[in-house]
């Protein structure tokens, strides 16, 4: 007798190092319009990010990424979503939903410095990414004019998304 149920999929994360350094590079060269400078990526590897910056696997395959930094602006910590990108093969299959999951619970877990809330550009032609992260709680909070400079059109809506520390979150 054949089990005709799906195999189950595993989606995981792995803190970008500088072994994983080529895997992520690769894969943004794939997801992303833009070049990003080498600060970019002697940024993401800083141990103190390594919670933010992640490859994202699906079955062990690298299939995406996931990197954020922490601002700190008048006492208050926000986590700047940089990017967060699947494989085109692999979208639709919940993957990026999972990745932003484990970044808020994340964020909502990070005591030192506690963050307030996650916040991100998209350009304003990406209706399905400001529909998939209004999904996800988050709301415009600004449109930024000529935030890109090297690919058009140039503004951004700004996104965010408040964080409730994991303690608060538990007891609602």
């Amino acid at each position: 007798m054949s089990d005709s149920r799906p195999t189950p999929t595993r989606v995981s994360f792995a803190a970008v190092t500088p072994n994983n350094l080529g895997t992520v590079r690769k894969l943004n060269s794939v997801l992303f319009p833009i070049k990003y400078s080498e600060k970019f990526y002697s940024d993401i590897v800083q141990p103190d990010l390594e919670d933010f910056c992640q490859l994202i696997y699906y079955n062990d395959i690298p299939v995406g990424t996931m990197c954020c930094r922490v601002e700190v602006k008048d006492g208050v910590a926000k986590l700047y979503l940089m990017t967060l990108a699947v494989l085109a093969p692999y979208r639709s299959r919940g993957i990026g939903s999972q990745s932003l999951k484990h970044l808020v619970d994340t964020a909502a877990a990070h005591a030192k410095p506690k963050i307030s809330a996650i916040y991100l550009h998209v350009q304003v032609s990406n209706e399905d990414a400001k529909r998939f992260y209004a999904r996800h709680g988050f709301t415009e909070v600004g449109l930024y004019e000529n935030y890109y400079k090297k690919i058009t059109p140039h503004d951004a809506w700004i996104l965010q998304r408040d964080i409730q520390p994991a303690a608060a979150a538990e007891a609602t």
